[in-house]
């Protein structure tokens, strides 16, 4: 094999009684290992190139860690002596390359990237990635197959005990995988593992956070990121505000949030914003949303798609609330606005 790998992960996880990963922890995936520490993996494991989710025993794991040693990943090297002794199934998880997922395992190590800021949301291939996750129960006491939960309850009330079912999905909360630096998040159950949460956000109980989607520095969050919208530095999110994921009904549009906006309380946003955008609180604009342009005398000049202003920045979306209609200011001159909308037609 040449060159660096994608992604390798040494991974502590969770099985079904039928031997069907549930889940599974990396504690430091690594990003682009060098390829001395691959082609050690190779002589110890037999590692063949491509994609590959390896289980280890105890025997394999001690082989690993004297390849971490011997290249010096001393990080690794003290991860792989933690899991010494574990009676919990271990994996290696090494992505050749950034094809899609193929395995439980791996769907998880590509999660954990991005909510580690190894990588960006949009920036890795998770096709396929909902067939290889499984629904799950995640309680007190882990991860539990579904099948598997009623005979656990039972077992569990017989000792005195209770199995507490905080969710069933096939996501996990992320701060259970991932807690990153310089963040304040008020409910964990509301961001989901794949999660990308810049240095500076703070996300309040209501804020919610979707896989493969975030922000990217300082933001106040009190509304919802959907999946796959990314919200830029600076932007906040005020409460009950919501964004049109591409699982939510923007379809292959990707939304997204710019630099410096404001999202009012109980507004909704269906476009993507420019920078220093602000839609006013309640107003829930969406692409085929009907928009008067305004000039700086409040004269309209011209009514346009609301699709047409993706993008554009420094734009004021607000309901008059005489007539009802949509209406945009700039602090461009309408004018110019209007030039540029219809510069390609």
């Amino acid at each position: 094999m040449s060159g660096n790998a994608f992604c390798l992960g040494l991974g502590v996880g969770t099985k079904s009684s039928k031997g069907e990963w549930l889940e599974v922890f990396y504690a430091q995936p690594v990003y682009e290992p060098c390829n001395n520490l691959i082609k050690a993996l190779t002589e110890t494991l037999g590692y063949e190139g491509g994609n590959q989710a390896i289980e280890l025993d105890q025997e394999k794991l001690a082989a690993v860690e004297a390849a971490f040693i011997e290249r010096n990943a001393e990080d690794q090297a003290a991860i792989a002596a933690t899991l010494k002794g574990s009676e919990q199934p271990l994996v290696l998880c090494i992505l050749a390359d950034d094809d899609a997922p193929s395995s439980t395992p791996e769907t998880y190590l590509k999660l954990q990237m991005i909510s580690h800021r190894i990588v960006e949301p949009h920036s890795i291939n998770l096709s396929g990635m909902f067939g290889l996750l499984p629904n799950v129960a995640w309680t007190n006491q882990g991860a539990i197959a579904l099948d598997e939960l009623p005979q656990r309850q039972l077992e569990a009330r017989a000792r005195g005990e209770l199995i507490d079912v905080h969710s069933v999905d096939k996501f996990p909360k992320m701060a259970n995988y991932v807690v990153p630096t310089g963040t304040r998040i008020a409910a964990t159950s509301r961001v989901r593992l794949g999660a990308y949460i810049g240095e500076g956000t703070t996300i309040m109980h209501e804020g919610f956070v979707n896989f493969n989607a975030g922000t990217k520095g300082t933001s106040m969050v009190e509304g919802r990121i959907s999946a796959g919208v990314v919200v830029g530095k600076g932007s906040d999110l005020g409460g009950g505000c919501s964004t049109m994921g591409t699982l939510s009904g923007g379809n292959d549009v990707v939304i997204s949030v710019g630099e410096g906006c404001l999202l009012g309380a109980n507004a909704g946003l269906g476009i993507p914003l420019g920078d220093r955008c602000t839609v006013e609180a309640g107003l829930y604009v969406t692409g085929g949303s009907k928009v008067v342009v305004l000039d700086d005398q409040n004269n309209a000049v011209e009514t346009v798609k609301a699709s047409q202003l993706a993008g554009k920045s420094d734009l004021l979306f607000r309901r008059n609330s005489v007539n009802g209609r949509i209406e945009v200011k700039t602090n461009k001159s309408a004018i110019e606005l209007n030039h540029e909308l219809h510069a390609n037609n």
